[in-house]
């Protein structure tokens, strides 16, 4: 076969379908397949595995490699650092934001509205929202490392906006994060997004408990 995309491509496309549910947590991820399924060679393929097993994403069971999945205790570990980490992106953005960005914000809400009902694509919405406010921050460093953070939350096998009513009262709370950007306030902003991930938290905690309780049955 034709190597025909570079490696990050491979990547990419591996950690896309990862973060779409093509592949969820305890899958398997086998070379000759994801190279037909993305029409690349195998050797960029084992090595953006390679790179994935690095980064913990994948994981290892036996010789094969599956999609890692988070206990109870890194679930909360990893709100913890994405709490803080947004918080402090909102934080920048209300001393950096431009005024074009902070209209572009408010664009993406009104549009955002118009997904409900359709659990998946509000949640593609909302990962496109969070990083506009990343990159708003102005701070390349902290970007890099909100990047790292959003990988691992590919690892989620289901997203909490799908709980009924929480994607209204997520655009609820991203427009109270937005207008303490717009207002200048940071510490009113690193606020209103920490609190917003605090309910997120909150609420895949009541998912993954009667997830659990189904199971027990």
């Amino acid at each position: 076969m034709t190597e025909t995309k570079p490696l990050k491509d491979a990547y990419s496309l591996i950690l896309e379908a990862i973060d779409v549910g093509v592949y969820k947590p305890g899958d398997r991820l086998v070379e000759s397949e994801l190279a037909d399924r993305f029409g690349v060679s195998r050797t960029p393929i084992r090595e953006a595995l390679q790179r994935l097993e690095t980064q913990s994403l994948l994981t290892r069971d036996g010789r094969s490699l599956i999609v890692a999945s988070l206990d109870h205790n890194q679930l909360a570990e990893l709100y913890i650092v994405r709490s803080e980490l947004e918080g402090l992106a909102a934080r920048l953005a209300a001393r950096h934001a431009t005024d074009e960005e902070v209209r572009l914000l408010r664009i993406m809400i009104e549009e955002d509205a118009r997904l409900m009902g359709d659990p998946q694509a509000l949640s593609r919405a909302n990962r496109r929202f969070h990083k506009q406010i990343h990159l708003a921050s102005h701070n390349r460093y902290l970007v890099q490392q909100l990047d790292l953070v959003h990988r691992s939350m590919a690892l989620l096998a289901s997203t909490s906006i799908s709980v009924a009513g929480r994607g209204e009262r997520t655009l609820e709370e991203h427009s109270a994060i937005v207008e303490a950007i717009a207002s200048g306030d940071g510490d009113a902003a690193y606020k209103a997004l920490k609190e917003h991930i605090s309910r997120a938290f909150e609420t895949r905690l009541r998912q993954d408990s009667i997830a659990a309780e189904r199971f027990s049955l």
